[in-house]
């Protein structure tokens, strides 16, 4: 497997063309072959855009632009999300700006819960013990997955299960259903799996992670954001997941799944054996906390929290977002990538109407609900 990851600086004047340079560099034609539909496996982490949390606009609409450029077939162009933990997938779309990137270039985005997407049963030809547990029958996957190229769109966050919610996790979304979080498995385990699995559906996979802003504690949506300007892309998704990790501050080898990854042979999780290309990263360190580093309150609203997650995005959505994330969107929206964004968000889904006033009753609620929710966990820590 090649273990090249390219990594690439950018600015909000150049970062559609950027996206072009950093495939064309990276090689991506020769692992992500035209002639053959290509699915975009779009990250939607939010129905709310928040920093580092879903799949940018701009890396959406750069990489299909660069396709295109490329040869591709707009028609074999495949944008596909999902929506789970309570998200609404179509809302996520326009309020990320999601809808107005693929519009530009004639393509639609297809929701994997929608029809006529249909899920079949497949039965993988390597023992998967992981996926397995959740589905004794044989996993589902989506009808037109299998034969198809697929190219993960990670943003470059934290992650409070999974450590790291880079290439490998971003599977999770278009090949898991939510009774997987509810499972046994260990996430670990689990992500290991679902890439073998990955290599046995598509002809191609690729991985293009957007790192403008990154996002550390306990993703992947209560997160502190940072303008990093990074983008970068490689066709091991355990080699790009390490190389993110390194930058962030962690040694790659220390989060389980890239270190059982590189173990089963499945990509390379060693920093020294990792062709980086582009920037240099030897002197990057974000010294990023990670997922435990967060505020208690944080934690409480993360995946795995002691919350359900529909519970816990009600909070994020009535009580976390428009009151502490609030002040990180007032910063970033006067700056050019701000700029930026607000020409891929419809009107009525601009910033300033995405999670202010949201109510006072509604604060109030959400603040007590929250409050509780941290006393129980304290208690629990005790």
């Amino acid at each position: 497997m090649n273990s090249k990851v390219t990594i690439l600086k950018t600015g909000p004047e150049t970062v559609i063309d950027d996206y072009g340079r950093l495939l064309r560099e990276s090689g991506c034609t020769g692992f992500v072959k035209p002639g053959r539909n290509t699915v975009l496996k779009i990250n939607l982490s939010w129905d709310l855009w928040f920093p580092a949390c879903s799949t940018a606009p701009w890396q959406l609409e750069g990489v299909c632009r660069a396709l295109v450029d490329d040869g591709y077939d707009a028609t074999s162009i495949i944008p596909a999300d999902s929506g789970s933990g309570g998200i609404d997938p179509r809302r996520a779309e326009r309020k990320n700006g999601l809808t107005t990137a693929v519009e530009r270039l004639g393509i639609g985005i297809t929701c994997l819960e929608e029809p006529p997407v249909n899920w079949i049963r497949y039965r993988s030809r390597v023992a998967l013990p992981a996926i397995d547990q959740i589905y004794p029958e044989g996993i589902l996957v989506p009808d037109f997955f299998p034969g198809s190229n697929i190219i993960h769109l990670p943003t470059m966050k934290t992650h409070a299960r999974a450590f790291l919610a880079g290439a490998m996790q971003n599977a999770m979304g278009g090949l898991v259903r939510e009774n997987a979080l509810l499972s046994s498995a260990g996430i670990d385990d689990l992500l290991v799996d679902l890439l073998a699995l990955q290599q046995e559906l598509h002809p191609g996979l690729f991985n293009v992670a957007d790192g403008v802003f990154c996002g550390d504690g306990p993703g992947p949506r209560a997160l502190t954001p940072y303008e990093k300007g990074y983008i970068l892309a490689g066709a091991d998704p355990v080699a790009v997941d390490a190389v993110i990790a390194r930058m962030m501050g962690f040694d790659p080898r220390s989060i389980g799944y890239i270190r059982k990854a590189h173990e089963r042979g499945l990509g390379c999780g060693d920093i020294s054996e990792i062709e980086i290309a582009g920037e240099d990263i030897a002197a990057i360190n974000f010294q990023f906390e990670g997922p435990d580093g967060g505020r208690l309150g944080n934690n409480l609203l993360a995946p795995g929290s002691l919350l359900p997650a529909r519970a816990a995005k009600l909070l994020q959505d009535y009580c976390w977002y428009p009151y502490s994330g609030w002040k990180h969107l007032n910063q970033i929206a006067e700056t050019r990538w701000g700029q930026l964004l607000q020409d891929y968000l419809p009107e009525d889904a601009a910033l300033d109407r995405q999670g202010k006033g949201k109510g006072s009753l509604a604060g109030i609620a959400a603040a007590g609900i929250f409050a509780t929710a941290a006393l129980v966990g304290l208690r629990r820590r005790l």
